[in-house]
């Protein structure tokens, strides 16, 4: 059973799941009487925490080869666990995945999980190799996580807003990894291999600053506060300096995933105060 657990990897599902409420706090702020009733938000957070596992869990099937060499500590490359009964594992989460969502009132989350699961294994079978789409599928794959959390309240301006800023801050830091990784890419199709280094920084450079620019939107249509701006104003400081130190790809796609915790405070804040 406890290498079941590893390889769901629960934290991590976890962490997704609670998208579902901080959605919620944004869009309806701390005064509990307004809240919508709480069975959807806690299916919500099953949908996203059994989608999560599912995928995780499919991950490690797909690269169980290469885990062999890299990861062989891993319950599949471990022999703790067969590729076969992995599989099978992943199925049940999904398929829990979508029977969570089909208990939601509203027919978008439902048809939401529907793309992010052809989204999902298009990706680990073939998009993951194939570089740039295989980035904007993990951006879209991240977008599409607020718009779901918005939709089970059957609210989306707001999560859509924020479902753009951080597929473009998601983006810019997927190519980030892609440069830092190279030498070892020799068997995946990335935008650094296609286009070189110099190439590739001109691309995170514009993904970045664009989801800066548009960082405002959420405070300039009157969705967030004020204090969603002043904080949102020190992400994009963050996420400015990362762009300094592309020279060096690790630090700067470490310091691009400060400034997108950093960002997702600044939601929460903009809808609490």
């Amino acid at each position: 059973m406890k290498y079941l657990v590893r390889l769901l990897r629960p934290l991590n599902c976890f962490l997704a799941s609670v998208s579902v409420p901080i959605i919620l706090v944004t869009l309806y702020g701390v005064e509990t009487s307004s809240w919508p009733s709480s069975v959807v938000t806690i299916i919500g957070m099953v949908v996203v925490f059994t989608f999560t596992a599912g995928g995780n869990i499919l991950n490690d099937y797909v690269d169980r080869r290469v885990d062999r060499i890299n990861h062989p500590d891993r319950p599949i490359p471990s022999g703790k666990i067969s590729p076969k009964h992995a599989l099978v594992f992943s199925g049940i989460m999904f398929c829990l995945s979508v029977f969570a969502s089909l208990l939601l009132p509203r027919f978008l989350p439902q048809l939401i999980v529907a793309l992010g699961l052809i989204l999902m294994i298009s990706y680990e079978v073939k998009l993951k190799k194939a570089g740039t789409s295989g980035n904007i599928t993990i951006a879209a794959l991240t977008g599409l996580l607020f718009v779901f959390s918005g939709s089970i309240y059957g609210r989306i301006s707001l999560p859509a807003t924020l479902a753009l800023l951080a597929g473009l801050a998601t983006f810019g830091r997927e190519v980030t990894k892609d440069i830092q990784d190279m030498k070892g890419d020799l068997d995946r199709n990335t935008l650094p291999m296609k286009i070189g280094k110099a190439g590739s920084q001109k691309v995170v450079v514009v993904s970045i600053l664009s989801a800066v620019i548009l960082s405002p939107l959420p405070y300039v249509f009157s969705m967030l506060t004020l204090p969603y701006l002043i904080t949102v104003a020190f992400a994009d400081i963050i996420f400015i300096y990362s762009l300094v130190l592309l020279r060096d790809p690790k630090r700067a796609q470490r310091f691009i995933k400060v400034a997108m915790g950093v960002a997702l405070f600044a939601f929460l804040i903009g809808g609490i105060i």
